[in-house]
């Protein structure tokens, strides 16, 4: 067997499920723990068991709520003890057409037919409103997969009394309602369906004797489909391309056959294939995906290629070009250093297998898909497996490449200096340090799911959560954007406490790797302390729980002035900070303006 969380997935995965769940539970990785509730319109099980080895693949471990066969709506909409207990952090309704209980008839005027849309339509909403109001919680909803019979034929496609048509408009209103409420996603098995094929994965024999919604070899590509919105919902996505040149962007080894000579663009099949995974790579850059080239090359000859006129990726598409005759895995490890990311923050494309089994075994998570050696079939390759999953997108995503070219710039000119606090003047920084507010509320939560080297509690929120902060007098909460002469950074540190007695307890303090070693903390830090004396507060109170990634920050807090009260077997330490005491401010290179109202307060 290969590798089973790899396309094509097989039954391996489920019948092999308690081998592979202790091999991925002896994996040396920063676990987060998630209570999932599946609530299913048919039988569930296996649907659970394949979507526990998928998180667990994605350092996700999960404990289960599953309703009862086809108690969805029962679970949802009516007082349940088990599931209010089990306070569920995502809930994901498992449905499909077997649980539309009525369609239209020929006969059906329009306006039945559209009273019967908007109630098919309700019965869900009133679901989620339901769901919503008593758990607060993200919630994943399957769309419709199309009927595997047509009564009409193509007609079915058009006429509203057709079930296609029928299906087709109740999925753009699950899609509106996604689009107007946050933490709720689509779950797309109209897609999956089709991709995997329908009249396989509507095998009607799986429905009659087991009561499965889709036949059992379809549910690893469901199950990999749901891990995927929940990885990129608590920030387990991948976040840049670590790419090959040769015979991966373009057909043809630019050092032997010259830049001249390369197959790219219109003029043959090969060279569109190419040109075409080219743009396929480009467009992710909309989503703050950063490229980057990892190639055995002389630099020269590696420039000459990317500066061909018929290329769609350019020299300045890439963050760090590295062509040279070191190992691959010794530069990628040095990009990923000086973008102050982890390697396993990469995706490795490479042609070259053996190039590909290197990187699986010398840089630790990151991902290595399985390309092949035909250009036509790289996108598929990537595209399925849902590296860079959206869930939320923010202005900042968009941005990100130009942050991080102007983070390289920085570095640049950070050795043109001998003392480093002249660097730091030398930067003009500007912080933008103000109370969770609305417009970056999306952000933040994305943060605390996203940082895990700068972050003291490792505390994840969804969106929701960090609202509900916001407009709750019991929490001081800030947010801090730098900016300085190269570029802003946006929305990068994050910082929350609740008011108990006299102290502030610090549950959440988080920076982005971005602005590493610029003296935002200090800044952050000065900031809370002000608004902490402002409510008559006695005390700060920091907590720092380690994990695989967070070690940078085990001692943030007596760098603070802050006093150790304890520390257990695990190395969870609490902190103490006495604020009646006069403390000098410790930012003195950053200039903050953060909104006049609230820093006259």
């Amino acid at each position: 067997m290969g590798d089973p969380f790899s396309f094509p997935f097989d039954l391996a995965l489920l019948t092999k499920r308690k081998k592979l769940r202790r091999s991925l539970l002896e994996q040396d990785i920063d676990f987060i723990d998630k209570r999932i509730a599946i609530l299913g319109g048919s039988t569930t099980h296996d649907i659970r068991d394949a979507l526990e080895l998928f998180l667990l693949r994605h350092g996700i471990r999960a404990e289960f709520y599953e309703s009862e066969y086809a108690q969805y709506w029962q679970d949802a909409m009516f007082p349940n003890a088990a599931l209010e207990a089990f306070r569920p952090d995502i809930i994901y309704i498992h449905t499909g057409i077997r649980n539309i209980p009525r369609w239209p008839g020929l006969a059906d005027g329009p306006e039945a037919v559209e009273a019967l849309l908007n109630e098919t339509c309700a019965h869900f909403e009133t679901m989620w409103r339901r769901l919503e109001a008593a758990y607060g919680c993200p919630i994943i909803q399957n769309n419709f997969e199309y009927p595997y019979w047509r009564l009409q034929g193509n007609r079915e496609a058009s006429d509203i009394h057709g079930r296609v048509n029928f299906v087709t408009r109740l999925n753009l209103l699950f899609a509106d309602w996604a689009r107007s409420h946050g933490n709720f996603y689509i779950n797309d098995i109209n897609y999956l369906s089709a991709y995997y094929g329908l009249s396989r994965w509507s095998d009607p024999f799986y429905w009659h004797m087991y009561k499965y919604a889709l036949a059992l070899p379809a549910v690893p590509y469901l199950a990999h489909s749901v891990a995927n919105i929940i990885k990129s919902v608590y920030g387990r996505n991948k976040k840049a391309f670590a790419l090959d040149l040769d015979n991966t962007l373009w057909g043809g080894i630019v050092g032997d056959d010259g830049a001249e000579n390369l197959e790219i663009g219109q003029e043959t099949p090969v060279g569109q294939a190419y040109s075409e995974f080219q743009e396929y790579l480009k467009a992710h850059k909309q989503l703050g995906v950063i490229l980057n080239i990892v190639s055995k090359n002389e630099a020269e000859n590696a420039l000459s290629g990317l500066r061909r006129p018929d290329m769609t990726l350019k020299e300045d598409d890439f963050i760090m070009i590295k062509a040279n005759w070191e190992p691959k895995s010794q530069n990628l490890a040095d990009i990923a250093h000086t973008l102050s990311l982890t390697p396993d923050s990469f995706v490795f494309v490479d042609d070259n297998p053996a190039e590909r089994e290197i990187i699986r075994q010398q840089v630790r998570g990151a991902a290595v898909p399985e390309i092949g050696d035909k250009p036509e079939n790289y996108i598929a390759a990537i595209d399925r497996m849902g590296y860079f999953e959206v869930t939320a997108l923010s202005s900042d995503d968009a941005a990100r490449t130009e942050m991080y070219r102007q983070n390289a710039a920085r570095s640049r000119a950070e050795t043109a200096f001998s003392d480093y606090g002249e660097y730091l003047r030398s930067l003009d920084m500007e912080a933008e340090i103000a109370p969770f507010a609305p417009m970056y509320c999306s952000r933040i939560a994305q943060l605390t799911n996203k940082s895990n080297q700068f972050n003291l509690t490792t505390r994840r929120c969804t969106q929701a959560e960090i609202e509900a902060m916001a407009g709750d007098k019991r929490y001081i909460t800030l947010y801090g954007k730098l900016r300085d002469k190269f570029g802003d950074n946006g929305v990068v540190s994050v910082a929350a406490g609740e008011v108990i007695g006299g102290r502030l307890d610090i549950i959440l303090w988080l920076m982005s790797c971005r602005v590493l070693k610029r003296d935002m903390e200090y800044a952050m830090m000065d900031e809370l302390v002000r608004r902490a004396r402002a409510l008559g507060l006695e005390s700060l109170r920091g907590y720092y729980y380690p994990t695989a990634k967070n070690g940078m920050v085990r001692d943030f807090y007596a760098a603070q002035g802050f006093q150790k009260l304890s520390e257990d077997a695990d190395g969870n330490t609490v902190w103490e900070l006495d604020i009646r005491r006069d403390l000098p401010k410790k930012n003195t290179v950053i200039k903050i303006c953060g909104d006049k109202k609230e820093t006259e307060r």
